[in-house]
């Protein structure tokens, strides 16, 4: 009889194995251990399943086979299996001990180890998932896992107590044990059909121990009575352990509970393999032989003592010597209780590590399979390369990613953000009503609408418009257009443009209250009624908005054909995934289920179980907050592929709108034509989204122009324009991310509030009144009117502006500095002739002073950008613009559009200017296209 066989034969000791992989199993390598060792149990932990799939090719067909799912589902699938094929081979043994031998542990996620409740539900969960009856799930003995491993044995469960160093420790979850066997016996459990272990760490001991006598031994100490120690502790602590275990389980409190059949909690030898080359490779087996216990022993240890290892009833010699050990111990100083809470903490830390690696193995194995079916990213950071890499551990070590998806204030600012977390489960939640899109979808296409209008503005009307722009008309379904623009020629060019008796409004407003959706509902609502009569009117009108507002009261009253809501506790700008995203698209006929199942790719990606550096959004996010933080390279500049170029407007409100607060934020850029790398300064980073079939061989080649510039470049590949979706999910969590490295509430819109306020209030005041206030220019001629306010006035006079407008524009660009943007916010029409000349200005400001520029249309821009001009950092230099256009009657009300927007700019520009922003307004008189180029000229 081989060593193994004889410590259970011989001294009553179960020899288990600490490991476990899925070809040892079904190549029978764990059955020839049971049966020509006597192996009677298996252990398993996160480490021992990362080594067996993140190292071995053996989990592959299953991983491939399993398809897109989470992280932690696909990990799962593979434990369950391995366990649940372990306990089968080792069946015939717990059957053969009567239910107390023969179990396979199966561990409860490490980062669950400081919350009870989560422990309790998890473990309770494994027991169920798994279905064996001798799987035994590990708990550690953690303050907050006591109660748990009571609560549990109450249960029934079978739970092998883990991370035990203490003797105290120890006592305190035997106490747990027989406190839960008492609770199952009283409600009528059999305690007989119960077991549990209490894995005692050895050879940790040891090595924390050894390392602090060695630094006393520098220190000074006596170097033979300390090294006298080494070596010693860990047993002693172990023998004094068992001592107080035959105390335990003794006494009339126990033997009421053996009466009914209860077994005693085994102490079970863990980290018995020795890791000092000073010592025995067998010690930690040789020294704790004795009846009723366990020794959970690695392969490399149980060959070496199958070879060479000495059976002796060990355990309880040397009590006496074993107090000795621990008395002189106490003596040099070293608290051995301390150590133990040290080695708790690291412990469950190292735990933490190894499940962060054994996810980041099932994840990388996911990704590759994935193929195209995931969108990729690329990073060139250069210099940004070692800061993002700190920044990933510390998202890694503190959980981070985890935190986020538990909605953890703390992860931001500590302040409401766990109010507006819907978005991160609103993709499984709109899957679940898919069917309801379709019925509209198959509604509308029934009907016969050749357009549907989405009336609304910033996230109510960006993602719609990327939808609309990206895939167009579908066959058999209406055009989508948007209409997010008070300008009395926009709303007239989208009357024009369509038939009223076979158009769809689909009137997109969250709160109800805002006032450009308003505006838009009744001057269409009214065309309508006249068009189709009072009572027909509301069947062309659909309102997306969120419960309880006065949208929904307003849709209710007008009698429209459907109310679709979204969820309170989603922001706009997050809402593109949502009802306000999803509604548009069914009624242009996109595939709603297809739209979701590929965004649902990437949220997979970005989960809680998907460690920061393999997950893509954390990742993008963390990029993009460290090029802020660490190398003030703030300005964000998107640059997309032909067919998907509108993404950037609606990633430009992302981010703008919740980072640029506090003085802080990112400023992205869109729509600006790249150039040589020296027209850019030191602030820039670049994200390109790249679309397969749309390669731009120049925008590539200067792209990797600016790389080898030494500027941060994140590239993007899709496969196809259907996976749009997860680039809206992967920018949601990146935008999140990177609020949390800036240490802001990327939830909140104080400064766009603030626009909304000053705007509803002109816009009343001229409504009682009949027009808004008179206003001095500056400084004025046959083109231009300008005006800004005391301070800036006051700036420009010193920088040279005198009587003549341009002047003025000159003066107000030569404040332009390194670092600085500048931003022309034109509330004029939005079309081509107006875009191209301020196009061709930002240009030439870009070529002469190496800064940013962006080219923004009003009032579209307020619920956007607007935040981070007047909340973010002080580097931006504003010109606004607008003009003067016919006006448009709303009916209902007194006023009409351009007062609408005059009153939009006024309220704009009056927040900047409480900012101490530079602003100046340039009022362009008679024709829009004429005005505008003779501020190109004037900006050149």
């Amino acid at each position: 009889m081989n060593p193994l066989k004889k410590l259970h034969a011989e001294q009553d000791q179960a020899v288990w194995l600490d490991f476990v992989a899925r070809g040892f199993v079904q190549e029978g390598g764990l059955k020839r251990l049971v049966d020509e060792d006597g192996l009677r149990g298996v252990t398993s932990n996160p480490a021992i399943f990362e080594k067996a799939i993140g190292h071995s090719d053996e989990y592959d067909d299953a991983i491939k086979a399993a398809g897109d799912q989470r992280v932690i589902d696909l990990y799962e699938g593979l434990a369950i299996a391995d366990i649940q094929a372990a306990a089968d081979v080792l069946r015939p043994v717990f059957d053969a001990s009567g239910g107390q031998d023969g179990f396979v542990s199966l561990e409860v996620s490490p980062y669950l180890a400081l919350n009870t409740a989560e422990t309790l539900a998890e473990a309770r969960r494994l027991h169920a998932a798994v279905a064996r009856d001798n799987l035994m799930v590990k708990v550690p003995a953690t303050p907050e896992g006591i109660p748990a491993i009571r609560d549990l044995t109450a249960d029934g469960i079978n739970i092998n107590v883990t991370l035990l160093f203490s003797q105290d420790a120890y006592e305190q979850v035997a106490n747990a044990y027989i406190e839960g066997l008492e609770k199952f016996a009283a409600a009528g459990g059999d305690v007989g059909r119960v077991a549990s272990v209490a894995s005692f760490f050895i050879s940790r001991i040891d090595a924390a121990v050894d390392k602090r006598l060695d630094e006393k031994v520098k220190a000074g100490g006596d170097g033979t009575a300390l090294e006298g120690l080494k070596g010693k502790v860990a047993i002693a602590n172990a023998k004094l352990a068992y001592r107080r275990y035959k105390r335990l389980f003794a006494g009339d409190r126990w033997e009421k509970l053996a009466a009914k059949g209860a077994h005693p909690q085994r102490l079970l030898w863990a980290s018995t393999g020795v890791k000092s080359k000073a010592y025995s490779d067998v010690l930690y087996v040789e020294e704790l032989i004795g009846p009723n216990t366990v020794n959970t022993i690695p392969p490399a240890t149980m060959d070496a003592f199958r070879d060479h290892g000495t059976v002796r009833a060990s355990l309880e010699e040397g009590v006496d010597e074993a107090e000795r050990v621990l008395a002189d111990l106490a003596k040099t100083g070293i608290d051995l209780d301390a150590v133990a809470r040290q080695l708790v903490e690291e412990g469950v830390q190292l735990f933490v590590d190894a499940a962060d690696k054994l996810l980041g193995a099932v994840a990388g194995k996911r990704q590759t399979f994935l193929g195209n079916g995931l969108d990729r990213q690329a990073l060139a950071l250069g210099s940004l390369d070692e800061p993002v890499k700190k920044a990933i551990e510390t998202w890694r070590k503190d959980g981070l990613v985890r935190r986020l998806w538990q909605r953890d204030a703390s992860v931001w600012s500590g302040a409401d953000e766990a109010q507006w977390l819907g978005w991160l489960s609103i993709v499984e939640d709109e899957l679940a009503k898919a069917g309801d899109y379709a019925a509209f979808a198959a509604e509308v296409k029934q009907d016969g609408f050749t357009d549907a209008v989405v009336l609304g503005m910033g996230g109510s009307s960006l993602g719609p418009e990327v939808l609309a722009e990206t895939f167009g008309q579908q066959p058999g379904f209406p055009r989508l257009r948007i209409l997010d623009s008070t300008d009395p020629d926009e709303v007239r060019a989208v009357e024009a443009a369509v038939n009223l008796e076979r158009t769809l409004f689909i009137v997109a407003s969250k709160s109800g209250s805002t006032l450009e959706p308003n505006v838009f509902r009744d001057y269409f609502l009214g065309r309508m009624r006249d068009v189709v009569g009072h009572d027909k009117a509301g069947r062309h009108f659909v309102a997306v908005t969120d419960p309880g507002s006065a949208m929904e009261k307003a849709a209710k009253d007008d009698g429209f054909r459907r109310i679709f809501y979204g969820v309170k506790q989603i922001g706009g700008r997050y809402s593109v995934l949502s009802a306000f995203g999803l509604v548009p698209a069914a009624a242009m006929g996109l595939d709603v289920t297809a739209f979701l199942e590929s965004a649902r790719v990437m949220v997979r990606s970005c989960g809680p179980d998907v460690p920061p550096d393999l997950n893509p959004g954390v990742q993008l996010g963390l990029v993009l907050g460290k090029a802020a933080t660490e190398q003030g390279r703030d300005k964000v500049t998107l640059i997309a592929a032909k067919g998907i170029d509108t993404f950037g407007a609606w990633a430009e409100q992302l981010i703008a709108e919740s980072t640029g607060k506090e003085g802080k934020g990112l400023i992205p850029i869109d729509n600006e034509p790249l150039a040589a790398p020296s027209a850019y300064g030191n602030d820039r980073i670049f994200v390109q989204l790249r679309l397969e079939g749309a390669t731009d061989a120049g925008q590539d080649a200067a792209v990797t122009a600016l790389e080898q510039a030494g500027h941060p470049v994140v590239r993007i590949d899709l496969a196809s324009k259907a996976h749009l979706p997860q680039e809206f999910f992967r920018f949601e969590i990146a935008t999140a991310v990177a609020g949390a490295v800036l240490g802001i509430n990327p939830f909140d819109q104080p400064d766009v509030e603030a626009s909304k306020i000053k705007t509803r209030e002109l816009f009343s005041a001229a409504e009682k009144d009949g027009a808004l206030p008179a206003e001095t220019p500056v400084a004025e001629d046959e083109t231009f009117a300008l005006y800004t306010d005391p301070a800036n006035a006051d700036a420009l006079r010193k920088a040279g502006a005198g009587t003549d407008p341009v002047s003025w524009i000159k003066a107000q660009i030569g404040r332009v500095g390194a670092g600085d943007y500048v931003a022309l916010l034109a509330y004029v029409t939005r079309n081509p002739e107006h875009l191209k000349p301020l196009q061709e200005a930002r240009m030439a400001l870009r070529e002469a002073r190496q800064v940013a520029t962006c080219a923004e249309f009003g009032p579209r821009f307020l619920h956007s950008t607007g935040q981070a001009y007047k909340g973010g950092p002080d580097s931006g230099v504003f010109l606004q613009i607008t003009s003067e256009a016919p006006d448009l009657a709303i009916p209902g009300r007194s006023l009409g559009f351009a007062t609408v927007i005059a009153a939009q700019a006024r309220g704009d520009f009056g927040v900047l200017s409480d900012r101490g922003r530079r602003a100046l307004r340039v009022h362009i008189k008679g024709d829009v296209a004429t005005g505008l180029d003779r501020l190109k000229s004037a900006l050149s």
